[in-house]
């Protein structure tokens, strides 16, 4: 839930009074024209970005008090300039990438000596039933792609890039899974393939949040209050923008924790 969320930047609100009561294992829409807030509000909800009005609530946790925790209950899929999959990478290293840096992930935030020294072969079959289930809970067959685990992101269909983007986020399990710009680039189908995507990982009782032009009649959404629609900036302005609103609002220690939870390096 989320009660008079607001994030105020050197240019203004970017988002305001943003209000909502979503239950776990539900999806909320943030629908609205690039420039408009979406995106930040959609970090911020995932204790990536510092709000500076209201609160939200997510797992028990809140933000801004308990931001660190959030992050690590909650999973990035594709955001623009925070994690975005490398075009130069195959599928397969992006997943042993992943799974690779949840690990190392867990164990410095407490993990026992044991989760370093366990058998080669224990380590191994942890990282393919986490890499099997996230990819059938994202419904991404490698057997369907041009060369199976070894084809480049550069590659994929854009569909495609989505749900490997999906899987990614779900290599770590998480109870809030954050997309942003679910519909670019799509048709209608495809769209349509996106959203019964997310409800089938709603329905496993990960909560989703989603960023979109305009949500499906029937979902849950909320649009940005107050921030001034920016519509007739071009895309990379909005990126920079973006970039620096993440860099102002995100503490040291949040940096650090949001790179390793996304991949970044």
């Amino acid at each position: 839930m989320a009660e008079g969320f607001g994030l105020k930047g050197p240019r203004g609100w970017v988002f305001r009074d943003v209000g909502v009561d979503l239950p776990p294992g539900g999806i909320l829409a943030i629908e609205g024209p690039s420039g408009s807030g979406r995106t930040c509000l959609l970090l911020a909800l995932t204790g990536r970005m510092r709000p500076t009005a209201g609160f939200a609530e997510i797992g028990g946790l809140r933000v801004p008090r308990a931001m660190a925790a959030v992050r690590r209950i909650s999973a990035l899929g594709p955001v623009a300039g925070v994690s975005e999959l490398d075009p130069a990478l195959t599928v397969a290293e992006h997943l042993g990438e992943r799974v690779l840096l949840r690990r190392r992930h867990h164990t410095s935030l407490g993990g026992t000596l044991r989760a370093l020294v366990r058998p080669r072969a224990e380590r191994a079959a942890e990282k393919r039933r986490r890499t099997d289930d996230a990819l059938t809970a994202a419904g991404l067959d490698l057997a369907g792609l041009p060369n199976g685990g070894r084809t480049s992101v550069r590659d994929l269909e854009r569909l495609e890039a989505l749900r490997l983007s999906v899987a990614l986020a779900l290599v770590g399990r998480p109870r809030l899974l954050a997309v942003d710009d679910l519909d670019l680039g799509l048709s209608d189908a495809e769209r349509t393939v996106a959203w019964d995507l997310l409800r089938s990982v709603a329905a496993d009782g990960t909560t989703v949040v989603a960023v979109c032009g305009l949500a499906p009649a029937g979902t849950d959404a909320v649009r940005p209050a107050g921030a001034p629609r920016r519509t007739e900036r071009t895309e990379r302005a909005e990126r920079a923008e973006r970039a620096e609103a993440t860099a102002e609002n995100m503490t040291g220690e949040g940096t650090a924790d949001a790179l390793a939870e996304t991949g970044r390096a």
